[in-house]
C-alpha cells in the first residue's frame, strides 16, 4: 500500500512540474516573439492588445492546470482514504458508511476547529467561558447597566431613527389558530387594507414590507431543517403567487433561541439581513458591552462569507414598546400610545402615556430622545431600530391613529431643531438595514464575525427555556412522523405524474387520475406540517385545546402516509382483497370526520402506487371505494400511537410492497404483523427469500398475544424504488423465532409461552448481546447498558444509562411547558418497589433488551446488519408520568470519554456542533 501511494505521489508530482515547466516556456516564448514585433512594428498599442489577450489565455490556461492539479490530489487523497479503508475493514459496507474513515483522508473536507478568523471573529463557546452569568440590578436596565452619553456625540453624525410597527400574531397559543383569526387578526388584516386604500402605493414604494416570510415564524431548536425549509418555500410561494413578493430580511423576535441553520436556510432562500430577540440576557448584556448586537452570523464549518447574513440582536428584556425605544421601560411604556388613560391597555410601571401636545411637546420629545441616545450607544453606528409593537397589535382602527398621529408629531419635532441632531421616521426593515450598510460602509466600519447558537434561552435569573425540549414528547414524535412520510409522498406522486406522462407521451394524465385531489391533499399536508413548526407547536407550549387544535389537524395529514418504520423511510402497504371494514356507525360525528380525511389522504400514497407498480397501464381505473392498496398501520386518532394491521397468511403469497423514497441504497428492516409463526418472505422479482424473524406481539409485559406474530424481514432497497415482497405461509418449524431470556431479579418469572422458547436468566450474571461490530453488556438487576466494546478494536467503554427524577424548585415559579426549574436537591436515582421485568430477545435480524419499569419501558436493541445501523445501538423509551406531579423523569448516559465541559450534538438534524456545559 505504502509503494502504490507513493508512485501516485510521484506521477502527480511528475504531472505538476510537467505542466508548470510547460507554462513557463510558453510564457517565455510569447513574450520574447511579442518583443521581437514590437521592435519590427511601429503598432505598439495593437502588439500590447495581443499580449494582453495572449497572457489572459495563458492565466486560462493555468487555471485549468491548477483545477487538472487539484484533481489529481483530490484523486490521491481519496484512492488513499479507500486503501485505508479496504485494509480495515474486509467487506463493503453496503451504506458507504464513512464513520469509521479519517475525516482528513477525504477532499474538500475541512475541520471547523481548524478555522481560523481575523481579529473580528466570536465564537460563542468563548463567549460562555468569559460569562459569569450573574444577574446584578443594573439600575433601570434591570439586566443591563447605566449608559451615558455627552450631548455633543452627534454634532458631526446625526442619530438616525427608524420606527419599525409590528404586530406578533400566534398562530395558535392560548387560543386556537381559527379563534386568533376571528378574534384578532383578522380585524387586523382588515384594517391594515383600510390604511392601504388611503395611500395604495405603500407596497409599491416600499413602506409596508413583508418579512422572513414562512409559513409561521418557526421554532429553532426542535425543529428538523427539512420541516423548516418546507415551510419557508411554502410560504414564499404563497407570497410570489400572490402578492408578486420576495422577502428580503427576516423577523425572529420570539422563538426561544436561535440556531444558524435558520439563518443558513434563510441566506439561501435570499434572505440578506434578519432580527433575533430571545438570547440569554447575559450574552445581550455583554454584547452591548462590546458594541457587537450587530454583527455578521456565520456556519461555525464555513471559512468564507458565503453564509454570512447581517444580524440584529435586540438589547433589552422583551420585543415589546417598553423594552425597544430604550433602556428604561418605564420611560418607553409611556410612549406606547395604545395605553394611553381610557384605553384597555395601561403600564405596569404607572406612568401613563400622554397625548403629545404643543405644551408637552418638548419635554416629551426630549425624554423619548433620551431613550434613543441611550440606545444607540450598544451598536457601532448612529443608525437605530426602534420596534413598535407586541402581540396582536394594531387591532383596533383606533391604535393605528394614535401611535401614528403622535409618533409623526415628536418626529416633526425632531425636524424642526436640527440642533437636536436625530432624523426619526416610521420606517420598514429593509430600509433600516440598507441605510446601515451605508453607513458602515462611509465609515469604513466591518461587523464583526461571529459563529455558534443561542442557546440555551434564559430571560431572566435561572429561567432557563429548556422545559420546551421535551415538552409533549408524543406530539414531536408525530411531526417527525408527518415530516418523513410527507416528502416520501411528495416523492412516490412526483415520480408517479413524470411516468404517466411519458407514458402518455404527450404530457397527460390517465383521463380519470385524481391528479388536482392528491395535490390538494399534499399542499393541506404540508400547510399542517409547516403550521406545527411555530415556536408555540412543535415545542409543546400552547394550551391543551390548542394542542388538541394541532394534533387533529395533524391526524389527518399524518396518516397519509404513516406506514411502516418512519426511521427507516421505507414505506410498506400490502394488497389487500378482503373489502375495508368500514365501522362509522360506532363511531361518533368528530372520528367520522377524522376517519374520512384519512382516507382522502392516503388516496395520494395508494394511487401513486398502484399506478406505478401497473405492467399494463392501460388497465389503470381509479376506484376511491375499491382501494387497490391498503396501509399496514392505522392511526386511530390524534392522541393514539399506531396499531399495526395483522396479515392474513396462506399459500397465496400475499404483495407486500415497500417504498424507499431515498436516494441511496437501503438496507431497512421491515415490520409487519401476521397471524402465523410460520411465514416466508421472498422478493417477488428474483425469488431470492430475504432474512427474517418471527418473534412475539406482547399484548401485556408478561402475556405474549397466540393469534399475532411480529414478522421482521430485512429489505434490500435500490434508490427510489418500489419493491414487491411475496409473504406466505410457510411449513411448520422453518421460520426463525427468537428466543427469550426473561428476568426479574428476586421474583420468579411468571412469563411462558407455548410459541417461543422462553428461559430465565442466570442471577446476577450480566446481560449481554452481541453483533459483527459491537457487544454490550446491561445490568441483571435493571437491564439497563453498562458497557460496550468496539469488536474491531477490542476496546471497552463504559457507557451507562440510568434513569433520574428530578423534582421542581421550590420558588413560585415552577418547572412546567417552558422552563426546567429543578429543585436544588441533586436528581434522585430512579427506584421502584417492584424489580422491572427484563425481556432478552436474540434473533437473526435484531436482538434487544427490554426493561419494563412502572413509569417506562426502556429497550435497548443490536440490527444483525451492514452499515451504521449494524454499528449502532437503538435506544428507545416508552414513558407515563401522568401519574407524577411536579417531577420530571431523565435518562442519563454516563461514559468514560474524557470530554470535560465539552459535548457534542446537532442542530435539527442539519449540522453537528459544539456545546460546553456551566455551573452557574
Amino acid at each position: 500500500m505504502m509503494k502504490r501511494g507513493q508512485l501516485l505521489s510521484v506521477l502527480v508530482g511528475g504531472v505538476f512540474c510537467l505542466a508548470v515547466l510547460s507554462l513557463y516556456r510558453m510564457l517565455e516564448l510569447m513574450q520574447g516573439a511579442e518583443l521581437q514585433r514590437s521592435r519590427e512594428r511601429p503598432e505598439v498599442s495593437e502588439d500590447l492588445s495581443r499580449l494582453q489577450q495572449k497572457i489572459d489565455r495563458l492565466e486560462r490556461l493555468l487555471n485549468n492546470n491548477n483545477h487538472l492539479v487539484a484533481t489529481l490530489r483530490d484523486s490521491l487523497l481519496h484512492r488513499k482514504a479507500s486503501w485505508e479503508r479496504e485494509n480495515r475493514e474486509q467487506q463493503v459496507n453496503v451504506s458507504s458508511d464513512s464513520v469509521h474513515s479519517q475525516a482528513d483522508g477525504l477532499p474538500g473536507c475541512r475541520l471547523a476547529e481548524e478555522i481560523k478568523d481575523g481579529t473580528n471573529g466570536v465564537q460563542l463557546l468563548d463567549v460562555y467561558d468569559l460569562l459569569p452569568f450573574d444577574n446584578p440590578d443594573g439600575g433601570a436596565w434591570k439586566q443591563g447597566f447605566e449608559i451615558s452619553y455627552h450631548d455633543n456625540e452627534w454634532d458631526q453624525q446625526s442619530l438616525e431613527v427608524f420606527l419599525v410597527p409590528h404586530s406578533h400574531n400566534d398562530p395558535g397559543w392560548l387560543k386556537t389558530f381559527d379563534s386568533y383569526y376571528q378574534d384578532q387578526t383578522r380585524h387586523i388584516l382588515d384594517n391594515m387594507l383600510i390604511k392601504l386604500s388611503e395611500d395604495s402605493s405603500l407596497l409599491k414604494a416600499g413602506q409596508l414590507e413583508l418579512v422572513t416570510g414562512g409559513w409561521v415564524m418557526a421554532d429553532e431548536a426542535n425543529s428538523h431543517y427539512f420541516a423548516l425549509l418546507d415551510q419557508l418555500m411554502e410560504g414564499h410561494l404563497w407570497m410570489q403567487r400572490h402578492l408578486g413578493v420576495q422577502p428580503s430580511s427576516g423577523w425572529a423576535i420570539d422563538p426561544f433561541g436561535h440556531s444558524p441553520s435558520m439563518t443558513y436556510l434563510l441566506k439561501g432562500a435570499g434572505l440578506q439581513n434578519m432580527v433575533i430577540q430571545r438570547v440569554h440576557y447575559a450574552v445581550k448584556k455583554h454584547f452591548a458591552r462590546q458594541q457587537t448586537l450587530e454583527f455578521l452570523w456565520r456556519q461555525s464549518w464555513d471559512s468564507s462569507p458565503r453564509s454570512d447574513i447581517t444580524c440584529h440582536m435586540m438589547p433589552f428584556y422583551s420585543y415589546d414598546v417598553p423594552h425597544t425605544c430604550g433602556p428604561n421601560p418605564a420611560v418607553c411604556c409611556q410612549f406606547d400610545f395604545h395605553r394611553l388613560p381610557g384605553r384597555r391597555v395601561v403600564c405596569p410601571w404607572r406612568i401613563s402615556p400622554q397625548p403629545i401636545t404643543e405644551q408637552n411637546i418638548k419635554e416629551r420629545a426630549l425624554l423619548l430622545l433620551d431613550q434613543y441616545r441611550q440606545k444607540s450607544h450598544l451598536f457601532r453606528s448612529p443608525v437605530l431600530l426602534v420596534p413598535l409593537g407586541d402581540d396582536f397589535r394594531f387591532v383596533e382602527s383606533s391604535e393605528w391613529d394614535v401611535q401614528f398621529q403622535n409618533y409623526q408629531k415628536l418626529f416633526d419635532y425632531f425636524d424642526q431643531h436640527p440642533e437636536l441632531h436625530v432624523k426619526a421616521r416610521f420606517g420598514t426593515l429593509s430600509e433600516y438595514f440598507r441605510t446601515l450598510q451605508d453607513h458602515l460602509s462611509t465609515a469604513g466600519t466591518n461587523l464583526p464575525t461571529l459563529r455558534g447558537d443561542f442557546f440555551t434561552y434564559a430571560d431572566r435569573d435561572d429561567h432557563y427555556w429548556s422545559g420546551y425540549f421535551t415538552s409533549r414528547p408524543f406530539y414531536k414524535r408525530l411531526d417527525r412522523i408527518l415530516e418523513a412520510t410527507l416528502r416520501a409522498t411528495e416523492v412516490l406522486f412526483s415520480l408517479m405524474l413524470a411516468e404517466m406522462r411519458h407514458f402518455h407521451g404527450n404530457g397527460q394524465l390517465a383521463a380519470d387520475f385524481p391528479a388536482v385531489d392528491h395535490f390538494l391533499h399534499l399542499t393541506a399536508a404540508r400547510r399542517n406540517l409547516g403550521l406545527f413548526q411555530h415556536h408555540d407547536a412543535v415545542t409543546g407550549t400552547a394550551r391543551d385545546p390548542v394542542v388538541v387544535d394541532y394534533g387533529t389537524s395533524f391526524s389527518v395529514s399524518v396518516t397519509v402516509s404513516v406506514v411502516t418504520p418512519w426511521l427507516s423511510l421505507a414505506l410498506a402497504c400490502f394488497v389487500s382483497f378482503v373489502p375495508p371494514c368500514s365501522p362509522l356507525e360506532d363511531q361518533d360525528q368528530e372520528q367520522t370526520r377524522l376517519f374520512h380525511s384519512i382516507l382522502n389522504l392516503r388516496q395520494v400514497l395508494q394511487s401513486s402506487a398502484h399506478w406505478l407498480l401497473l405492467s399494463d397501464k392501460s388497465q389503470y381505473h381509479h376506484d376511491q371505494s375499491k382501494p387497490f392498496l391498503l396501509m399496514d398501520d392505522v392511526i386511530a386518532a390524534h392522541d393514539a400511537l399506531p396499531q399495526k394491521t395483522p396479515l392474513t397468511l396462506s399459500d397465496k403469497p400475499r404483495l407486500l410492497v415497500v417504498f424507499n423514497p431515498s436516494a441511496q441504497l437501503r438496507s431497512s428492516v421491515i415490520s409487519v404483523v401476521v397471524d402465523t409463526l410460520d411465514a416466508r418472505v421472498v422478493d417477488a422479482e428474483t425469488g431470492r427469500p430475504m432474512a427474517a424473524q418471527i418473534s412475539a406481539v406482547w399484548e401485556e409485559p408478561s402475556r405474549a398475544s397466540s393469534e399475532a406474530f411480529q414478522l421482521d424481514f430485512v429489505a434490500e432497497l435500490p434508490p427510489l424504488s418500489l419493491v414487491i415482497y411475496h409473504v406466505t405461509k410457510a411449513s411448520v418449524g422453518s421460520a426463525h423465532r427468537v428466543q427469550y431470556t426473561i428476568s426479574r431479579h428476586g421474583d420468579p418469572s411468571a412469563v411462558k409461552s407455548k410459541h417461543f422458547q422462553v428461559s430465565e436468566a442466570e442471577v446476577d450474571a450480566p446481560l449481554s448481546l452481541s453483533n459483527k461490530h459491537i457487544q454490550i453488556w446491561s445490568s441483571s438487576e435493571s437491564g439497563l447498558l453498562q458497557k460496550l466494546c468496539l469488536l474491531q478494536s477490542g476496546l471497552v467503554h463504559k457507557v451507562q444509562v440510568q434513569f433520574l427524577w428530578y423534582g421542581t424548585t421550590t420558588k413560585q415559579d415552577k418547572s412546567g411547558a417552558y422552563l426546567f426549574l429543578p429543585g436544588p436537591e441533586e436528581a434522585q436515582l430512579y427506584s421502584s418497589s417492584e424489580p422491572p421485568l427484563i425481556r432478552v430477545t436474540r434473533g437473526p435480524v435484531f436482538s434487544d433488551i427490554t426493561s419494563r419499569f412502572k413509569h417506562f419501558t426502556h429497550r435497548v436493541r443490536l440490527y444483525h446488519l451492514e452499515g451504521h445501523a449494524g454499528r449502532s445501538l437503538e435506544i428507545s423509551n416508552i414513558v407515563d408520568i401522568r401519574s407524577e406531579v411536579n417531577r420530571e423523569l431523565v435518562m442519563r448516559i454516563t461514559s468514560d470519554v474524557a470530554n470535560g465541559n465539552r459535548f457534542f450534538s446537532d442542530l435539527n438534524g442539519f449540522q453537528v456542533h459544539s456545546l460546553s456545559s456551566h455551573d452557574c
